[in-house]
């Protein structure tokens, strides 16, 4: 059975020692396919955190919280907070009831962007088969690669998790598979500083019993969607043909009757870019009030703007989307003029997509989206005469995320950002 030791490197004899011989640490990583598998899934841990705490030591052992303001929410924290029961998107005062003695810290988007930026640049080295999904994460196919390295797929992530750690200064968790599905599911099984492969043999024994929330794509109304139909677990899925779940929720039912088998095609697909940038909430309690609407609305242009701004992008359409007490989806659009990525434009238009509805609610789901993305070109609009105000916020806006820079997110907050009942 193959094995090496994560911390120095050593391929280790069948059977594999409980330590190693080399280092006498106890990481060690043995798997049946181990030198078969070539689909990694790496994840940074709490990477907003680890850089804040590699950039200031004296932090290592505090709990550390992303975020800032009574009023806001957690963006990401540190492990240490996460003992405490701190979650991202918590709103900031349960965080700080939980966690009282945690440090705040404002987020550093730019900066973490310069974080990645080293980060895949690391990963290229391996293999141009890179597929980052986000900041902190991406997939890498190594079919193929061990010529050229050298060393089996598993052998080149450990190599590139020990890199990440001792020349950037942040640590990873890596899953290996034998698709993009599983991969994923095995980089958060042994979190922080992980290594977990799932093989082709133990796939459907892995899967089994799983709830279906851990199947790519099933949120919390998709997940809602199929309990009402009596599917909870991946074994519900098991026992339904492909047809009858194509019937009751279309291409999702087909997708998700591959993927409780394990079975998932999608490549690896190097450079990908970004299509879309979007958020959305969903209520505990179905919300019709338009007031209370449009001040989720703004939080939401707020975050895509932020996302836009961190990845220097600008998009040119503007999206709602509405979810129904009974599932169903409803989505308007608009394009602009000119394309942007201020919260102020976003939501202006969003607010008047949510204004033609013709439907009063109430809906459990609200989401903003803004697509046909291009690089920004950094020019805001000057106004017109239909606008005459847009450059004034435009610049208003600017000056805003320079001050939430420099003193933290909720050192200037609109009105619109508060609800109406202060909250």
């Amino acid at each position: 059975m193959p094995s090496l030791c994560r911390d120095c490197l050593t391929t280790l004899p069948d059977p594999a020692p409980a330590r190693c011989p080399v280092c006498a640490r106890a990481r060690i990583l043995t798997h049946p396919e181990l030198n078969s598998l070539s689909i990694a899934h790496i994840d940074c841990d709490a990477f907003y955190a680890s850089v804040e705490k590699r950039d200031d030591p004296s932090l290592a052992a505090k709990p550390l919280i992303i975020g800032g303001g009574t009023r806001g929410v957690v963006t990401t924290c540190c492990y240490i907070a996460r003992i405490s029961g701190v979650r991202s998107a918590m709103p900031m005062y349960k965080a700080l009831q939980l966690c009282p003695d945690a440090t705040v810290l404002p987020p550093r988007l730019p900066h973490y962007a310069e974080t990645s930026r080293a980060i895949r640049a690391l990963m290229l080295d391996l293999t141009p088969a890179v597929q980052p999904l986000s900041l902190d994460e991406a997939f890498l196919d190594l079919t193929g690669t061990e010529r050229l390295h050298g060393a089996a797929p598993a052998m080149t992530m450990a190599r590139l998790a020990r890199r990440i750690e001792t020349e950037v200064g942040v640590s990873a968790s890596v899953g290996l598979s034998h698709n993009k599905f599983l991969a994923k599911i095995a980089s958060d099984l042994d979190k922080p500083r992980g290594f977990s492969t799932i093989g082709k043999a133990e796939t459907n024994a892995f899967l089994q019993g799983k709830p279906v929330s851990i199947l790519w794509g099933v949120g919390e109304a998709t997940r809602a969607a199929l309990g009402a139909a009596g599917i909870r677990k991946i074994d519900d899925l098991l026992r339904l043909d492909e047809a009858d779940l194509f019937r009751r929720f279309g291409a999702t039912g087909q997708r998700l009757w591959h993927l409780a088998r394990g079975n998932d095609t999608r490549p690896v697909v190097a450079d990908a870019p970004i299509k879309s940038i979007s958020n959305e909430r969903s209520f505990e309690i179905d919300l019709s009030d338009r007031d209370q609407l449009k001040h989720h609305l703004w939080r939401m242009a707020e975050k895509v703007s932020d996302r836009a701004k961190a990845t220097d992008l600008q998009g040119r359409t503007i999206t709602l989307k509405v979810r129904r007490k009974d599932f169903s989806l409803l989505s308007r659009r608009s394009t602009l003029h000119a394309p942007t990525q201020l919260a102020d434009t976003m939501y202006r238009t969003v607010a008047q997509l949510l204004d033609a509805l013709n439907e009063s609610g109430p809906f459990r789901l609200i989401g903003l989206g803004l697509s046909d993305l291009t690089p920004a070109s950094g020019q805001d609009p000057l106004g017109d005469l239909l606008d005459p105000q847009a450059g004034v916020r435009a610049q208003t806006e600017r000056a805003t995320d320079a001050i939430r820079a420099r003193f933290g997110p909720n050192a200037i907050t609109k009105g619109r950002g508060f609800k109406q009942d202060g909250s």
